[in-house]
């Protein structure tokens, strides 16, 4: 797929930022079914079912990078957190919760405005703004203790771009996580054609296969980057339980941590 139009060597537009990593087709996907995100039963029910693992991963690896008490009310008081790409805030509004102050983008104005209205109901305070990551580098923004990009970067047009903007948002000291699809016919089958077409758990055509990431073109994309890549670190699901968790299996989905020292 296409980025936008202005190519990657052009400068920015007067009063715009670099976005060229965007992916439009998959913003206006996104932007249509936005008002669902908080629906458990709705088109993002797999995402609920997949967070507290997701949760449970990101909790793990910020007290262990950031030395914190895990019994602690907000064991992450006192840092920063990017949610990029954050949807309706299901990973911003718990973030939030663990102390993190976050500051949650999205391309999608209409996926900010229900993640904000939502936050607002909640009594959660999250710079939610529509933005790129791109953006917010090319403004100064950060950096960051923690930066999060989430069933994200399959989505974009330039992943190596992408990634490479994500870490350049982070603080020396700080944890960068990135989780995404592994580019195998296993994926192809369960998560492309079983998901989509069989299940129906996203809709057809949320993914598609041939922008699915090997983990090891995530740690080429970062091979330049003052940064130390770890994993990956598979996740599955068990359709006895309906749950997910943590997996030797790293053929579908995945989760690689990015760390600048």
């Amino acid at each position: 797929m296409k980025a936008m139009s202005q190519p990657a060597d052009a400068p920015p537009s007067p009063g715009s930022a670099p976005s060229w990593s965007i992916d439009p087709a998959d913003v206006a996907r996104f932007s249509a079914i936005a008002a669902e995100w908080w629906d458990p039963r709705g088109k993002f029910a797999p995402l609920h079912v997949f967070n507290p693992c997701r949760l449970g991963f990101i909790r793990e690896q910020a007290l262990a990078r950031f030395d914190r008490d895990g019994n602690a009310r907000a064991p992450f008081e006192d840092l920063t957190l990017l949610d990029i790409g954050c949807g309706g805030g299901l990973l911003s509004e718990p973030m939030a919760r663990l102390g993190f102050t976050v500051t949650a983008i999205d391309a999608s104005e209409n996926n900010i405005k229900t993640a904000a209205a939502h936050a607002a109901e909640q009594g959660l305070t999250i710079g939610y703004r529509p933005a790129t990551a791109e953006q917010l580098l090319a403004e100064g923004a950060g950096p960051f203790d923690v930066v999060l990009t989430m069933e994200v970067i399959e989505h974009v047009a330039d992943p190596g771009e992408f990634l490479r903007t994500c870490s350049r948002l982070l603080k020396p000291g700080g944890l960068m996580i990135v989780a995404t699809l592994n580019r195998t016919l296993k994926a192809l089958a369960l998560a492309k054609i079983g998901a989509e077409y069989i299940l129906r758990w996203v809709p057809p055509g949320t993914h598609e296969w041939k922008q699915f990431l090997k983990p090891g073109e995530l740690r080429a994309f970062l091979a330049g980057e003052p940064v130390n890549v770890q994993g990956p670190f598979g996740v599955a699901y068990n359709p006895l339980t309906g749950r997910w968790s943590r997996s030797a299996d790293v053929d579908i989905n995945y989760m690689m941590t990015v760390t600048k020292d």
